[in-house]
């Protein structure tokens, strides 16, 4: 009897968790399970592929060998599943999302309306989350895939770039910029400014965009900060001053001529939101179909 993908899942998942009982918690099997399916390989090659100690588990030379097509059989197979998507219009199942609060409030929901008419039979649940939350929600198996707005470091996670957004200068429509389509920095330093708190993602954009061209921060007038996109855009709105968000975060209150959108001259405030997924196992179809089609659109943005 051959090798099995199951038996290199095993054996990948306990390579990458240094322990047999890390890995059946992961894998959701008890350890003698996992302790067996090891034993079995070992049997089927000849030769041990970790050697066993009372401090730690450790890659025999065997095993070395071993790791990376055990990775690349995962990856194949994930691979596989997200080719066979674009052949499947109708997929069942359900797809359970984390995203930042950007994301989840501006940008997800169109996108999300437009795979959910590609996919009527999947049922689409998104949370709006802080990333701490996302990621702990990932760990627990509760999210299939998270959407944040900065790169995380995690050993066990799957980080990846699928969009890219801009903030612009967002002024009321009174403000007397507000017929302009470009200002100068000179220009956007010397309004007083509506701001998320210190920390927050959006703010720490802006923050290191101005630092980048030289700017002193504790020179910036900043009229108030606020807790919620919701109420910078309310201010703003309200002739109490101006801010950078990304122009998806407007897009009603643009519409409606409440605030308009103004590019600054010479400032770079691009940024990447990326997606999170476990990096043991492989992608159920409705996470590998979202992430395919998030990654079809950035394709299209780009061209």
């Amino acid at each position: 009897m051959g090798v099995s993908f199951h038996q290199l899942h095993i054996f990948y998942t306990v390579a990458s968790r240094g322990s047999f009982s890390a890995a059946a918690q992961v894998l959701h099997m008890t350890q003698p399970a996992v302790t067996m399916q090891i034993q079995s390989l070992e049997d089927y090659f000849g030769s041990k592929l970790f050697h066993r100690s009372t401090k730690k588990l450790q890659l025999s030379d065997a095993g070395r060998t071993l790791l990376p097509y055990a990775r690349r059989s995962l990856d194949l197979v994930q691979e596989t599943e997200q080719a066979m998507v674009s052949f499947t219009k109708e997929l069942h199942g359900k797809l359970q999302l984390g995203a930042s609060l950007t994301i989840g409030e501006y940008v997800l929901p169109h996108l999300l309306g437009r795979f959910g008419v590609e996919h009527p039979q999947m049922s689409l649940s998104m949370r709006v989350m802080n990333t701490t939350q996302i990621m702990e929600g990932i760990r627990a198996h509760r999210l299939d895939l998270g959407l944040v707005e900065a790169p995380v470091t995690d050993i066990d996670m799957v980080v990846e770039a699928v969009m890219e957004d801009e903030m612009m200068l967002i002024v009321p429509g009174s403000h007397h910029l507000a017929g302009r389509e470009q200002v100068t920095l000179q220009e956007a330093l010397a309004c007083s400014y509506v701001l998320r708190e210190e920390g927050s993602g959006t703010r720490s954009v802006m923050e290191d965009a101005l630092q980048q061209q030289g700017v002193d921060l504790r020179n910036l007038q900043v009229a108030m900060e606020l807790g919620s996109t919701g109420a910078v855009k309310s201010a703003v709105e309200a002739g109490l001053g101006v801010t950078m968000l990304s122009p998806s975060a407007v897009r009603h209150e643009r519409q409606l001529g409440l605030v308009k959108v103004l590019r600054v001259k010479g400032l770079s405030l691009r940024r990447q939101f990326y997606v999170v997924h476990r990096k043991e196992g492989v992608l159920a179809w409705p996470a590998a179909s979202f992430l395919n089609f998030l990654r079809q659109h950035r394709e299209k943005e780009s061209e």
